[in-house]
């Protein structure tokens, strides 16, 4: 029996789906009864299956999403919040991301702005896009370090260079001149070479007052606003209306 070698040998290739198949093959009865050539039809596929999903936790991982499990499948349609249902499906297609679009969702507290990027997050991931989550107001502290330790130009690549950047929590604080021009610089540079993804509590329409200084702010809301693609939100907290369905449900 060369079951044993075999498993060595493909592991040590690191044909770990191979493998697998390979094991699972041996111990069905009616596995004898295949050609060679559907062996390895059943082997290349369990493989490549494999390592696509490697490479789908890979981007999971490096995204760094604040809700690693929101996905498409489990979106609420039915919650009271202004969704367009048929908006946030073309969304989960990633053409927008093809095409270098941005996104801007907004809405109160608690309507799920967070959640649902991250499930578009999770759905561009599965398509083979690069991206990476950042919080405004902690982006701005790293920022701010890495000026002063040396890292900037590394943690400014990592911006620039993925393919869907998200800008969650945006406001309410008025930017500062440094905040002004980083931003300013990551957004120019990702300016229909990228996708931007921008959540905030604030309308858009405050953006400007937001941002502080005219200049800067026509600059950055001209490369943002003027392509984007926009969810806005609306009603109560989710968190409060599932809370509200916990309280009202019977006890058993």
């Amino acid at each position: 029996m060369l079951t044993h070698p075999t498993l060595d040998r493909l592991k040590a290739l690191r044909l770990d789906g191979m493998a697998e198949a390979f094991a699972e093959l041996q111990a069905q009865d009616g596995a004898a009864g295949l050609t060679h050539a559907e062996w390895l039809g059943l082997l290349a596929d369990r493989e490549a299956a494999s390592r696509e999903t490697k490479r789908f936790d890979a981007r999971m991982r490096a995204a760094r999403l604040r809700h690693v499990g929101a996905c498409p499948e489990d979106v609420d349609y039915r919650a009271r919040r202004g969704l367009d249902k048929a908006l946030f499906q073309s969304l989960l297609t990633g053409k927008w991301i093809a095409d270098k679009r941005s996104l801007i969702i907004t809405g109160p507290c608690g309507v799920g702005k967070t959640w649902l990027g991250c499930a578009l997050a999770q759905a561009a991931c599965r398509d083979g896009t690069t991206v990476l989550y950042k919080r405004m107001p902690r982006l701005f502290e790293e920022l701010e370090m890495a000026h002063g330790d040396g890292r900037f130009p590394r943690l400014f690549r990592s911006l620039t260079k993925t393919q869907l950047l998200i800008l969650d929590d945006w406001g309410p604080d008025r930017l500062t001149a440094p905040q002004r021009r980083d931003l300013m610089e990551i957004i120019e540079e990702r300016y229909e070479r990228g996708s931007t993804m921008v959540t905030s509590q604030l309308p858009v329409s405050a953006w400007h007052d937001l941002i502080g200084e005219p200049t800067f702010a026509d600059a950055i809301l001209d490369r943002i606003v003027h392509n984007a693609y926009r969810l806005q939100l609306e009603g109560q907290s989710m968190r409060k209306t599932i809370a509200e369905k916990d309280d009202v449900t019977p006890q058993t």
